[in-house]
């Protein structure tokens, strides 16, 4: 190997220590190999050459051969700039430059003959291109030709004379170093049975394509080896967790788990939360450690489960504990187990931030005694003080919420490390559990309870509030509740606080005969829990919120939900708000209420609201509009997913492919110690060596 991971950006001839800081911070370039993996985002054909004459405004990108006549400096201060009169003899056009003017006069002389790349634009009825590429016609078969590649940049790069063309010029001068040759990734078997180019010559196309053929098939082998190390390294870490992570054997369905089931089941299981109990008993009673991720969507059932999980724990002498990432969750899962179990004898615990001294004084030793068999809570579980007397079993619950190493706190509580269920009501699409949740074995629950009905969804335009409002009157006229929700977006926190308290103004004034009460996340914990309250209790009628209450609260009687500036929410959270109602017998209602002007992006968004209850198909969708990096909820603390190139939206197929061939080469050598495979643990370490492993933990 060449240790391209080892040699630093800085000693690459034209970088120097200042440059390599910029390149470092802006772009996460450090070194040689991060350099040649960071990727054009696109393309474009300079194999034409325009004349001055056939320039328009509307052109994207153009190039032309002529000479500088002159140069002029136009404006004072902040205004001045370089302005240079260019001719290819069919016409003149300005070429222009607010910054690096001495730069520019110093290095291209007038009267020379020089190639100019650009992007013309129009002012005044006057064509000019500012901060142009030019080189001198002898260089023409360096930069005139098929594809040009384009390299995202930052306002700081450019300053630094980083632009998407130094980038260029700097691959240019690593790959000339390293005489255009590089190691290879793969080995020879997986080569020949994937028949893609070689990574050097994928390296070169990517960089300097010599047709769009070309590009294509480097791409293709590129985007191959992102993922396939991913699922390498997920499998990998998976297969030997199991090999070496034994776990705590429940053999026994004893007396609290048949008594709750025969007589405190409020309603028959539906099949799939049958099959997943089943999955669950199986992994608990095989010796190994669970690691299950539970699927589901909001209102399926994930906590009759988890809490059905728990009394196996509690049958086999074992304590089982239930983290949630806020203190309303954490309220809410502690009210359902315990309305689920009524006078059942067993001694269940809430732990959060807001448990008083006193009580945290009786809890914390009946749970270190093994006294307390359930104990539900937040992050405040994983304090030292916390000390369980026979962890069994934790479960997680909306698990993106928590740091990675956070969890790993709780697994440490015990000897032999808990078998873990993680639930999350996000549908996460097939290709990103792949990823994210690659390691863990996947539960879904994709029926609702028997007696729910599907919530119907319509999209209203914020300028005919009039039949709103009368809608709503009738909805809590019959005695119903309504939620109405505002977005909140960082950056903006001050116009979003006043759109939610402009709003609680109006309601208070359209609904003088009903309670309206308020609750957003500036709000003290109790203020907010006492406003909460109000509403759960029934004594409010309309809760305004931002989304606070996105995730885990729980009033049946609640039949709508408002969606104000729906425009402004991501699908995943539009599908997650909606889950707040529709969860009592009644017919329920989301309304999503926009302004007229919407991008074609986001009328899909929204039609695919209103026709869809689908989460999965939700998920799907969300994934193909916005791509995986922003998908809510799913990229996990600690463990984003930095793809270079591959994208999962459009790539699930070569994401399959690469699975399938991690997964054969693990199935005949699971350590990778053979003689070939050995540039696969190679190329592994260095991938991987920079993030702390928290794979044998979560």
């Amino acid at each position: 190997m060449l240790d391209l991971d080892k040699r630093s950006i800085m000693y690459l001839p034209g970088v120097g220590p200042k440059k390599a800081e910029i390149l470092r911070k802006e772009a996460g370039i450090s070194s040689y190999e991060d350099l040649l993996f960071y990727f054009p985002y696109k393309y474009i054909d300079r194999s034409r050459f325009y004349k001055v004459a056939e320039v328009t405004g509307n052109m994207l990108y153009i190039q032309m051969k002529g000479r500088i006549l002159y140069y002029d400096t136009v404006g004072e201060g902040r205004t001045r700039r370089l302005v240079a009169k260019f001719t290819d003899g069919t016409g003149t056009i300005d070429l222009v430059w607010f910054k690096g003017l001495n730069f520019v006069t110093d290095k291209y002389k007038p009267g020379t003959e020089y190639i100019v790349f650009g992007k013309p634009t129009e002012f005044g009825h006057i064509y000019n291109i500012p901060h142009p590429d030019i080189d001198p016609v002898e260089q023409a078969d360096q930069v005139v030709g098929g594809l040009t590649p384009f390299y995202n940049t930052t306002e700081k790069m450019k300053k630094s004379f980083l632009n998407s063309r130094a980038i260029q010029n700097l691959q240019y001068t690593l790959l000339s170093s390293l005489n255009w040759e590089l190691p290879e990734t793969l080995p020879p078997d997986v080569l020949s049975r994937i028949r893609m180019m070689p990574l050097k010559e994928a390296i070169r196309n990517v960089h300097f394509p010599e047709s769009t053929e070309k590009l294509r098939q480097a791409q293709l082998r590129l985007k191959f080896d992102e993922l396939f190390f991913i699922q390498l390294n997920i499998l990998r870490t998976a297969s030997l967790r199991k090999l070496k992570l034994k776990g705590i054997i429940f053999p026994t369905v004893g007396h609290y788990f048949n008594t709750f089931y025969k007589d405190y089941l409020p309603f028959e299981l539906t099949g799939a939360q049958k099959r997943v109990v089943k999955e669950i008993r199986a992994d608990m009673g095989s010796g190994r450690q669970m690691n299950r991720l539970l699927q589901g969507d909001v209102g399926s059932g994930k906590t009759l489960v988890a809490l059905l999980s728990m009394l196996l724990a509690v049958d086999n002498h074992c304590q089982a504990c239930m983290m949630a990432p806020t203190e309303i969750l954490a309220t809410q899962h502690y009210a359902t187990v315990m309305g689920f179990l009524k006078d059942m004898d067993i001694r269940v615990a809430l732990l959060t931030g807001s448990t008083k001294k006193k009580d945290r004084n009786k809890i914390l030793p009946a749970i270190a005694s093994g006294e307390i068999q359930i104990v539900i809570g937040t992050h405040a579980l994983i304090e030292e003080t916390v000390v369980f007397s026979s962890l069994g079993l934790a479960i997680i619950d909306e698990q993106h919420r928590f740091g990675v190493e956070q969890r790993s706190r709780l697994w440490k509580k015990n000897a032999i490390v808990p078998h873990v269920l993680v639930m999350t009501a996000t549908p996460i699409p097939r290709t990103l559990a792949m990823t994210l949740y690659g390691d863990l074995d996947v539960s879904v629950i994709d029926e609702l309870p028997p007696g729910r009905k599907p919530i119907q969804t319509m999209h209203r335009y914020d300028n005919k509030k009039a039949q709103l409002y009368d809608f709503l009157r009738k909805e809590i006229g019959l005695g119903r509740q309504v939620y109405v929700v505002y977005p909140l977006i960082e950056g903006s926190e001050k116009l979003d606080y006043k759109s939610l308290e402009d709003g609680f103004e109006t309601f208070k004034e359209v609904f003088p005969e009903f309670n309206v009460c308020m609750v957003h996340g500036k709000m003290k914990a109790a203020d907010k829990e006492s406003e909460m309250q109000k509403f759960i209790s029934g004594e409010a009628h309309i809760l305004m919120a931002t989304t606070v209450i996105e995730v885990g609260v729980n009033v049946p009687n609640a039949s709508v939900m408002v969606i104000e500036s729906a425009e402004r929410f991501g699908l995943s959270q539009l599908h997650q708000l909606r889950g707040r109602v529709g969860r009592g017998a009644e017919q329920s209602y989301c309304i999503l209420v926009s302004s007229y002007k919407l991008s074609n992006d986001t009328r899909k968004r929204l039609e695919i609201m209103v026709n869809s209850n689908n989460g999965f198909e939700i998920a799907e969708a969300d994934l193909r509009l916005r791509g995986h990096g922003d998908l809510e909820g799913t990229q996990q603390s600690g463990e984003g997913l930095d793809l270079k190139i591959a994208n999962l939206a459009a790539d699930g197929q070569i994401l399959q492919y690469a699975r399938d061939i991690a997964f054969d080469v693990l199935d005949k050598d699971p350590e990778l110690l053979s003689e070939p495979n050995r540039i696969l643990n190679e190329r592994l370490k260095i991938l991987f060596s920079r993030k702390i492993n928290w794979g044998m933990i979560s």
